[in-house]
């Protein structure tokens, strides 16, 4: 009888400790670029004029976001400066940044409701993107590992998805698309009994501290604990309300527009709001 006393106040700790937990996580991530050079693009660039290129997609595809988590919500935001437009000339390459860097997005989470809302911008125009969030199928493993004094179990799930390749040809952005199987890897950790994680993420028994789904990385560098500040995750609320659905078909149709906007004057859309011209 002690023993299945002493049990159920060691949950009914547990279950306390979960329902108390809140912090930050910082987290750096990595995207990777899914623009290539054609061959007859290739041809006209000497190596350094390459070089540049990937230097600018590297630089622009690593940011560091701020999660912002209690028990049941959390704020996903990305740290940035605002930026004005620029024009970068070196070596027969252009590369126009439009600003839109400066732009932040942020993605709330609440567990309790299954919801999530993201506020974003296309064009300067806000959007509040809100829908269910995500049933993810996670296959949990008894995998272990450190980062940093945190233990993390891996767990993954897979997925069928088109994976879209787009290649620099003739001075065209030509879109490449195939099937695949994606497998996504996370680490999580049961010492932040929170079931969170970086951007859309979340399902786990623990904070997810790492993540990767083939295409971007997301690391957890730096966890605040401090039980002495009360953090207050507020929803966001400006913006165009529409669904995911919504919101997928609106950023097709403006990515397209923006595409033939600079089609026209021989410059590549890379995204993100960087145009990369060549010069004869």
């Amino acid at each position: 009888m002690t023993k299945k006393i002493a049990l159920i106040l060691l949950c009914v700790v547990g279950i306390s400790n979960a329902q108390n937990f809140q912090g930050k996580a910082i987290y750096k991530t990595n995207k990777k670029s899914n623009i290539t050079l054609g061959e007859d693009q290739s041809s006209k660039m000497t190596d350094d004029m390459k070089a540049q290129i990937q230097t600018r997609l590297q630089k622009m595809n690593q940011k560091t976001f701020t999660l912002e988590f209690d028990k049941s919500t959390s704020l996903y935001k990305e740290d940035v400066t605002l930026k004005t437009p620029s024009i970068a000339s070196r070596g027969g390459v252009s590369a126009f940044s439009l600003g839109v860097n400066g732009i932040t997005d942020t993605y709330y989470k609440n567990i309790k409701e299954n919801r999530f809302v993201n506020q974003t911008e296309i064009q300067g125009k806000r959007f509040l993107v809100k829908d269910k969030l995500r049933d993810f199928d996670w296959k949990l493993t008894s995998q272990t590992k450190n980062i940093g004094n945190y233990t993390c179990y891996k767990a993954t799930f897979s997925e069928e998805v088109v994976k879209i390749t787009q290649v620099v040809e003739a001075e065209k952005l030509i879109k490449k698309e195939e099937k695949e199987t994606k497998t996504t890897v996370a680490w999580y950790t049961l010492q932040i009994p929170v079931s969170n994680g970086p951007d859309k993420y979340q399902g786990l028994p623990g904070l997810i501290l790492e993540l990767n789904d083939g295409t971007t990385t997301m690391v957890c560098t730096e966890i605040i604990l401090d039980k002495s500040k009360t953090i207050t995750i507020n929803e966001p609320k400006k913006g165009k309300e529409v669904s995911l659905s919504e919101y997928i078909n609106i950023r097709k149709q403006k990515q397209k527009e923006m595409l033939e906007q600079f089609r026209s004057k021989r410059g590549v859309d890379l995204g993100n709001g960087t145009i990369i011209k060549i010069k004869n």
